[in-house]
């Protein structure tokens, strides 16, 4: 093993190594122009803030200074330091999700009412991005061809079992709770009403957060209208106040510079961030060799992402990424005996997946609270398994626009049998037993045949001794009776909002204030160190599956960094994570802890 990492480092020391390039907005001139001797703090959002490490390529993570708790803590600093003169914000055609842009149009929104410029450009903007970038900014420029697709918000579903009817497969599934209509898409035309009422409630209370979110920091007349009348051309967005400018970045970066008087950049956030590792020769080393790059063994924040769909085992067919439990519960012990983390942020994103391995985890984080605070903020969505997690939490934050609930199960199959037949292959089941149902029974996980009456019973009462159990985690984590969590469960989602109203939410806001709820709850200060914990791994760590693994340890890490199948790259991420978390009924287990159906509202 530590000969494999030697040659590695060695290949990788002699492939060369160039200096990191300044990417700022001076790239490239040889005699930036000044204007006085003012600072312009730049912020490249173009490239997103992912919530994790787990996406800076191959072989190393992502730095955490370039993830979305970077970001925040980067934005916190500087509305306390005002260093900067003046704001910079490249947008490009990055988009967030509705919470993470409700915290940071509150945040880049204090740099604005500071009085300093904050002048921000978008090659495009979108339903979201448009609500941040007006939040954010005190002049918006937009790329004369570009376009905003203010478009309104809807989600849509789709049923299939109209085709699987003619395809003569046999959908057959079971659920906990009327609003748990995951099973709809496989076995109606079309949605129930409890389901139809379920999305429009939620739906509304993000729509209304949404407009008057833009009402509020957009003053033109007829702003808040236009984001549903869309899409505008770059001029009509103009001519309708949703943008301030057109121009290029050049256009906007000047403008930012003159108003602020500036004689030099510093780029605080991007790839171009002056706190960027210096070299991959270097971080790589720093792998090697062990060395912590945390704190030093100074009291900290940890955060902890947990985003993507819920699994046993990392690596799926039709999951990349995502929230398994191994993982999960390897970070989780680390972190409850490491004495230098005084409190945990538990930043979820998830629409749930597999009921066991929530369970699973929401022990872990009940021994880790234990121990120290657990503060769980909510991105998108905590949904189901998502929320199983967050239960699990000492205190629950999330944006007015976040998504929460879905307290329920659901599980079942299809069944191919009958459509093979059609194409004249036929399927038949041979039991030693000579009781009666026991051949359906043992052949109960079959893709071949349908449950019988007795086999689906079985299954339905294993499913609600979970759902019984979803239901006593959640009413221990929020101090409330089971009743009175069985009247807000049955699959029901709620906003953020609505979530606090019935006592799901204990309040309203992003990573910001659970961050600073974690501070106050581990009795650390202001400038107390923020860890990014638990991320997907490079190639190295994968490979580095301690100093005493065999050979068969090693092999299978080496098979655990391949390619992500085709599928993975080929869906839309918001289908991906929903298909990521229905997957685990392709294997053993048949009760899911997951959201009713692929929910992205744009």
């Amino acid at each position: 093993m530590r000969r494999f990492l030697a040659t590695l480092a060695a290949a990788l020391l002699f492939s060369g190594c160039e200096g990191r390039p300044r990417t700022g907005s001076f790239a490239g001139a040889s005699e930036p122009e000044t204007y006085g001797d003012g600072t312009l703090v730049e912020l490249d959002l173009s490239s997103g803030a992912p919530e994790s490490r787990g996406s800076g390529g191959l072989f190393l993570p992502e730095p955490a200074s370039r993830t979305y708790a970077g970001l925040v803590r980067v934005l916190e600093r500087e509305a306390r330091e005002k260093e900067a003169s003046a704001f910079y914000v490249r947008f490009g055609d990055a988009t967030f999700g509705w919470a993470r842009t409700q915290e940071l149009g509150r945040l880049l929104g204090k740099l604005r009412a500071g009085g300093k410029p904050v002048v921000c450009h978008a090659d495009t903007l979108d339903n979201t991005s448009a609500w941040l970038a007006g939040a954010a900014c005190d002049r918006l420029w937009l790329s004369p061809a570009g376009d905003v697709d203010a478009i309104g918000i809807a989600a849509q579903m789709v049923y299939f079992k109209g085709v699987l009817d003619k395809l003569k497969v046999e959908a057959d599934f079971v659920h906990m709770g009327r609003y748990k209509s995951a099973v709809e898409p496989f076995t109606r035309d079309g949605p129930s009403e409890p389901a139809r009422e379920n999305l429009l409630s939620t739906l509304g209370s993000i729509r209304a957060a949404w407009l008057d979110g833009v009402g509020a920091s957009r003053k033109a007349s007829g702003a808040r209208a236009a984001m549903e009348q869309g899409p505008w051309s770059a001029s009509e967005a103009r001519a309708h106040g949703l943008v301030d400018e057109l121009g290029y970045e050049s256009d906007a970066l000047k403008d930012a510079k003159e108003r602020g008087k500036v004689g030099r950049v510093k780029v605080a956030f991007g790839p171009g961030a002056s706190d960027a590792p210096s070299s991959t020769l270097a971080e790589l080393i720093r792998i090697l060799s062990g060395a912590d790059e945390r704190t030093g063994g100074r009291p900290r924040i940890a955060v902890v992402p947990a985003e993507g769909s819920i699994t046993m085992e990392p690596g799926r067919m039709l999951s990349s990424g995502g929230i398994d439990e191994k993982s999960m519960k390897k970070t989780l012990a680390r972190l409850t005996k490491d004495e230098s983390v005084k409190a945990v942020v538990l930043r979820i994103d998830s629409p749930g997946g597999s009921a066991l391995a929530s369970d699973l985890m929401w022990h872990e984080l009940s021994l880790l609270r234990a121990k120290k605070p657990v503060v769980v903020s909510v991105g998108d969505l905590a949904a189901s398994g998502g929320y199983y997690l967050a239960c699990a939490g000492t205190r629950i934050v999330a944006e007015p626009t976040s998504i929460v609930g879905s307290i329920g199960v659901l599980g079942g199959k299809v069944a191919l049998g009958a459509a093979l037949a059609e194409y004249g292959i036929e399927s038949y089941t041979f039991s030693p037993s000579p009781e009666s149902g026991a051949a359906p029974r043992a052949a109960y996980l079959s893709v071949l045949t349908p449950w019988d009456d007795a086999t689906r019973e079985r299954v339905r009462a294993q499913m609600s001794d979970v759902y019984e159990l979803f239901l006593k985690r959640v009413a221990a984590g929020r101090k409330l009776g089971v009743d009175e969590v069985r009247k807000l469960a049955e699959g029901r989602i709620y906003s953020g909002a609505q979530g606090k109203e019935v006592g799901l939410v204990d309040e309203l806001g992003g990573l910001s204030r659970a961050l600073e709820i974690a501070r106050d709850l581990g009795k650390l200060d202001a400038d107390a160190p923020v860890s990014v914990e638990g991320a997907s791994e490079s190639l190295i760590e994968r490979l580095m599956v301690g100093p005493n693994a065999s050979a068969e340890d090693v092999a299978a890490a080496a098979r655990r960094v391949e390619a992500a199948p085709p599928l993975t790259r080929v869906l839309p991420r918001s289908l991906r994570v929903f298909a990521g978390s229905l997957e685990p009924l392709l294997g053993r287990e048949r009760v899911l802890a997951a959201l009713p159906f692929a929910l992205e509202v744009r």
